[in-house]
């Protein structure tokens, strides 16, 4: 193997730099800076939403893009601090001093090493266990929670957002009295902007301007206003609010203070910190106590960023991707960003579809969105004080209600009811008892269906009849696969066909049969020598050989078996005159 041949093997990346042209650089700058304009104000949002200050949402922003560019597989992600992991990661940010930063630094890192994990073993097929309506109440759940804990910011409310959704409706309602009329307008108003300006790039101008130039120039126009909405409604209420404050005695918006400027330090995250309890008495936390309080975010919190960064591979790079090599690049994304204060990052959806619509040519627009925040580390620093909350508010809410699918309620009403009851479960306990619980139990939900269906898979039985007359009791699974939790059903089942249709042979048509296990087998050989006693052949018709060698070898018998239908009754002709001439 050549050097190269190994350089492109441990940074697959550099594969993009092979006959990157000009042209490409453009495009990928474009986009680059596109999606940093969009990035900006939501990491600025997603740390605030996280319980940090809002320079770590900028600090996560800027070193996935650098890692995929070099690690990942699909042009169009874009890696970075989402609404989602924000949410899961305020649940250990909140005992005050020093601890916001380390646990959520140090859940970027146990994230990272745990995607890793599941990279090396080959772990990724794990998500496909999280069905579709178990996803689509996850994902709506955290939506409706992550849009009430912006509520108090919305309204001028003083207090931090928090993830409980019953304990933050409790403490809106009780201090609607207290609600700041500036931050309520403000917010009311960025709300009703950033809706009417993420439907401007609706509007079609084919008949209204006849020049082609002025389409294209227009077009153009609209389409950057309503990409980089985000930013625009933050600059222009950040102006407002600086031109305000700087007249007024008081200002009318809370704002969101400062914001240290400069780089991140380069630094390992810390293992032990001190907290805050109850009383306000400084308590020291070493290591160990730090995992116990993380608990299973570190493996809940994972799983959730690998579900969401393979989907948007899937969804803009199509299925030839390779699942592993993209959970390397995201936890490559995570224990790098580790390293520089970042908080749990994977991809975004929103902004890949930025990406993909600002014509990215390569992952190497993200190292352009990434240098972009580093400027806006240096430079613009000061400035994000005059940002109000209210408007950052605005943005996550307007971002978030787009997250509740209630568009795939109606299709699985008519074609699968029993899906509705994992989803409707992952949806009420995640707002009831929280996120990571809610997931467990629609994905337990879901996989108790699975265990039921095996235990007690659909019997087709039919009592029927040849030309020739002889009767025959038809039982038909129809389930490809009959193992240990299924053989008493199938069992009864007989037992039952017996008694409803009187004594007649036994046809166990095994077409869409392709699987027994030992247990299995040996219940069907209890049942054979059953049913022998009570002078009630059984036939096993269109059985797989590996069937037919799995039921031989367990239990020494040679199953009577029917090859296809069109030899039933002959083979029925004989058993009936065998039968008969034994009883005889």
């Amino acid at each position: 193997m050549t050097l190269r041949d190994w350089g492109y093997r441990l940074l697959p990346g550099l594969k993009w730099l092979q006959g990157y042209t000009g042209q490409d650089a453009v495009a990928d700058l474009i986009a680059g800076i596109t999606v940093g304009l969009t990035v900006l104000p939501q990491g600025l949002a997603y740390a605030t939403l996280a319980g940090l200050e809002p320079q770590y949402g900028l600090y996560s922003a800027f070193v996935g893009g650098i890692v995929y560019a070099m690690l990942g597989s699909c042009r169009q992600v874009t890696i970075g601090p989402t609404a989602l992991l924000a949410l899961m990661t305020s649940r250990h940010t909140g005992f005050g001093l020093g601890s916001g930063p380390a646990y959520a630094i140090l859940l970027c890192l146990i994230s990272g090493i745990v995607e890793l994990g599941m990279a090396v073993l080959k772990l990724g097929a794990l998500v496909d266990l999280i069905s579709l309506p178990v996803t689509v109440g996850f994902t709506s759940a955290t939506a409706v929670i992550i849009g009430t804990s912006q509520l108090k910011g919305l309204l001028g409310l003083k207090g931090g957002s928090g993830s409980d959704f019953i304990n933050t409706m409790r403490s809106v309602f009780g201090n609607l009295h207290q609600v700041r009329r500036g931050d309520f307008t403000l917010g009311l108003v960025s709300i009703t902007v950033l809706l009417l300006l993420r439907k401007l790039k609706d509007v079609k101008l084919d008949g209204r301007v006849r020049s082609l130039r002025a389409q294209q120039l227009i077009s153009g126009t609209i389409w950057v206003i309503a990409t980089g909405r985000n930013a625009l409604v933050v600059l222009v209420t950040s102006v407002l609010a600086y031109s305000t404050c700087k007249q007024m005695d008081s200002c009318p918006y809370i704002l969101t203070g400062k914001v240290k400027s400069g780089l991140p330090k380069l630094a390992v995250p810390k293992f032990e910190t001190t907290i805050l309890d109850k009383n306000g008495t400084e308590i020291s936390q070493n290591f160990e106590q730090m995992l116990s309080e993380l608990g299973p975010s570190m493996l809940i919190l994972p799983i959730i960023a690998v579900l969401g960064n393979v989907a948007i591979s899937k969804a803009f790079g199509g299925a030839g991707l390779s699942p592993t090599r993209e959970l390397v690049a995201l936890s490559m994304s995570n224990i790098c960003g580790a390293f520089c204060s970042s908080m749990p990052v994977t991809g975004s959806f929103s902004r890949s579809a930025v990406n993909h619509a600002s014509g990215v040519r390569t992952p190497i627009g993200g190292c352009y969105t990434s240098v972009l925040v580093l400027l806006a580390l240096g430079l613009l620093a000061p400035y994000f004080q005059y940002i109000p909350k209210a408007a950052l508010s605005a943005v996550i809410i307007s971002a978030v209600i787009f997250m509740i699918e209630f568009e795939v309620i109606r299709p699985l009403w008519r074609c699968s009811r029993r899906e509705l009851l994992p989803g409707a479960i992952t949806f009420v306990m995640s707002l009831a008892v929280g996120v990571e619980i809610g997931l467990l139990l629609g994905v337990g939900a879901d996989v108790a269906f699975l265990v039921y269906r095996a235990a007690r898979p659909v019997l087709s039985v039919s009592k029927l009849q040849t030309t020739n007359g002889i009767n025959y009791i038809l039982i038909r699974p129809k389930h490809s696969s009959l193992y240990f939790p299924a053989v008493e059903w199938v069992r009864s089942g007989i037992s039952k066909a017996l008694t409803t249709h009187g004594t007649a042979p036994v046809v166990l048509d095994c077409s869409h049969v392709h699987d027994f296990d030992f247990t299995a087998a040996r219940g069907m050989g209890s049942l054979q020598k059953e049913l022998a006693k009570a002078n009630v052949p059984l036939f096993l018709m269109s059985a797989q050989k590996d069937i037919s060698v799995i039921l031989k070898e367990s239990t020494n018998i040679d199953f009577p078996t029917i090859d296809s239908p069109d030899d039933l009754e002959s083979i029925l002709e004989q058993s009936e005159t065998s039968f008969a001439c034994s009883s005889v």
